[in-house]
């Protein structure tokens, strides 16, 4: 299910309200013809953002209708990794987030468990996103890494084929889901797969590993033997660490 916010930041001549007080489009609308002028909101920034649902419980689309990453994706799974992007620096202060993933177009926040309530930390994900990007500040910096499956000279016939079925047939279809797969290597007939956003901890995401992507890459490509998910030391550190 989508739902539509438009959130307003700032009253006449006042700081900024408070979480609380955003109300959904129709609301805020209806509310602020009803007030008296001198009580009016002043609208002097506002956006549209969406959530979309995704296979992980504790994984959310935000679709703010503006650009986020230009091709490419890009992850963020500590504090200390957003040293080059201020935007996940920020939403990473947010009480109860556990990661970060931008898309294209879209941001998905992964909460620490599903004893975190998604009511309590979506308007904060609202007013950083809506604030950001009234900032004008870059999303991400020229420091960042990349971590897409582009070609390179070194790669031989087999890996430009795996990397080509990743980018035009599984990809996009991982990434409508929040998430996605980046290639990580091929050795003695395995393909290495990283699984970002909302596919790192989703309870199918080894039906998507060996179901969907290895069935795929068999089909088309006869020297791939299997697909395994490789995991990060850092993340098997929080895992290991987690209750």
């Amino acid at each position: 299910m989508i739902i539509f916010f438009i959130l307003s930041f700032r009253r006449f001549g006042l700081k900024n309200i408070s979480a609380a007080s955003k109300q959904p489009l129709c609301f805020a609308a209806k509310q602020n013809s009803l007030l008296a002028p001198a009580m009016q909101l002043k609208l002097v920034r506002s956006m549209f953002i969406q959530t979309q649902d995704t296979p992980n419980p504790n994984s959310l689309k935000f679709i703010p209708g503006k650009p986020v990453l230009d091709g490419r994706t890009l992850e963020f799974t500590s504090p200390a990794s957003t040293y080059c992007s201020p935007l996940a620096r920020q939403l990473f202060r947010i009480e109860g987030v556990k990661s970060i993933f931008f898309g294209t177009d879209f941001i998905t926040v992964t909460k620490e468990s599903e004893d975190v309530d998604w009511n309590l930390i979506k308007p904060d994900v609202y007013a950083t996103i809506m604030d950001f990007y009234a900032s004008g500040l870059p999303i991400i910096t020229e420091e960042a890494p990349r971590s897409d499956t582009a070609p390179c000279e070194e790669d031989d016939e087999v890996v430009l084929m795996i990397k080509e079925l990743l980018d035009t047939r599984i990809r996009p279809t991982v990434q409508e889901d929040g998430g996605d797969v980046i290639f990580k290597g091929f050795e003695d007939g395995i393909v290495q797969l990283k699984l970002q956003g909302s596919c790192t901890s989703c309870p199918s995401s080894i039906i998507t590993l060996k179901n969907g992507i290895q069935n795929m890459l068999q089909f088309y490509i006869p020297e791939v033997e299997g697909v395994e998910q490789v995991v990060d030391d850092n993340e098997e550190e929080k895992e290991a660490s987690s209750p």
